[in-house]
């Protein structure tokens, strides 16, 4: 059975590195300004490279690719814990809060902050280095608030977590837009885009600013998957096997908010990811967490890609933010698991 398990987890993942392949090539070729494969290759390996395919493919298309890539990772590795840790199949870092929250503080950070950093003279690397730290207090913040509301007779209630979560989330984003209301037109424009999810404007310094994050958080998390499976035991029976079941979650849930958030820092606030990616990562490859970790990030890589691409091309030359089209796919399936859940 293992065996077989194992088989299935390779295939699939062989099938899902394809389709993010797939989604990088489309992505990468196709835009306002079209290339080619030969085109692509040849700069790349510095064989006939021109200034208007390097800015194209350097400044704009590989940035962004690489930035969907790392956000669709981040939010379907954060979405399978969060779900793990709750045992409830609806929770979603987004629907829960952690993303609003996470956004509501790195607001708060461009509208008190950014310009004092702007005046002060300070290169723009210094606010993109900060953010994900100002995310992770806000998500913390966020997090903490749903336990307490949730936590009834000593253990979180999973129907109130998502009542909490909800409520949160709609308080966050209202603060969030009470403080952009009262940025100047130009950072309240940048900071409408940014909150609907969005990494048009990705370069090469918010990559080096989110990846120490990933490096550090998700092998913390993956090395404890296997804690993921207790967690959908009974609790007695989790500290009958000498678990330390809150110290455990909160580690869990901790590194999947830092995570969160330098997610947020650079995209905006993506939604749904963290709820479809690890549906379908069951779905494909089983519920052992070893397995659904992996798969759910590499589909969280390749919804993002995919989507951006699409928030390029169907009303090219103008461009929709990406978190919208997430939105467009992520409401019927998560409409879908709502009456699933209720039959």
């Amino acid at each position: 059975m293992h065996k077989q398990n194992r088989s299935r987890f390779f295939i699939t993942m062989s099938a899902l590195i394809g389709a993010i392949l797939f989604a990088i090539y489309i992505h990468i070729t196709n835009g306002t300004f079209d290339m080619s494969v030969k085109d692509i290759f040849t700069t790349l390996l510095r064989m006939n490279p021109t200034n208007d395919f390097d800015l194209v493919i350097f400044e704009f298309r590989l940035p962004r690719i690489v930035i969907a890539a790392l956000v669709g990772l981040g939010l379907g590795i954060a979405g399978t814990v969060v779900q793990g840790i709750s045992r409830n199949g609806l929770a979603d870092p987004g629907i829960l809060g952690i993303n609003a929250g996470a956004g509501a503080s790195i607001v708060i950070f461009m509208f008190f902050f950014q310009m004092e950093l702007a005046v002060s003279g300070s290169s723009n690397w210094l606010s993109i280095i900060i953010m994900p730290i100002f995310g992770f207090v806000g998500g913390l913040i966020a997090a903490i608030l749903i336990y307490i509301f949730s936590w009834t007779n000593g253990k979180l209630d999973t129907q109130r977590l998502i009542l909490s979560g909800i409520a949160i989330s709609t308080g966050f984003g209202a603060l969030s837009l009470y403080i952009s209301l009262k940025m100047r037109e130009s950072d309240f424009e940048m900071a409408t885009v940014w909150m609907s999810g969005s990494i048009y404007n990705a370069n090469w310094i918010f990559i080096l600013a989110m990846i120490p994050w990933l490096l550090i958080l998700v092998p913390i998390i993956y090395r404890k998957a296997y804690l993921l499976d207790y967690f959908q035991l009974e609790e007695s029976s989790i500290k009958s096997l000498g678990i330390q079941v809150e110290k455990e979650k909160a580690i869990l849930l901790l590194s999947s908010i830092g995570v969160i958030s330098a997610c947020v820092s650079v995209s905006g606030s993506i939604g749904f990811i963290g709820l479809i990616a690890p549906h379908i990562a069951k779905q494909l490859v089983g519920i052992h967490h070893r397995y659904v970790l992996p798969a759910s990030a590499a589909i969280g890589m390749f919804l993002v890609i995919f989507s951006d691409y699409l928030a390029k091309t169907i009303f090219a030359p103008a461009e929709i933010p990406v978190g919208i089209i997430v939105a467009i796919l992520g409401v019927p399936y998560f409409l879908y698991l709502l009456m699933k859940t209720k039959a």
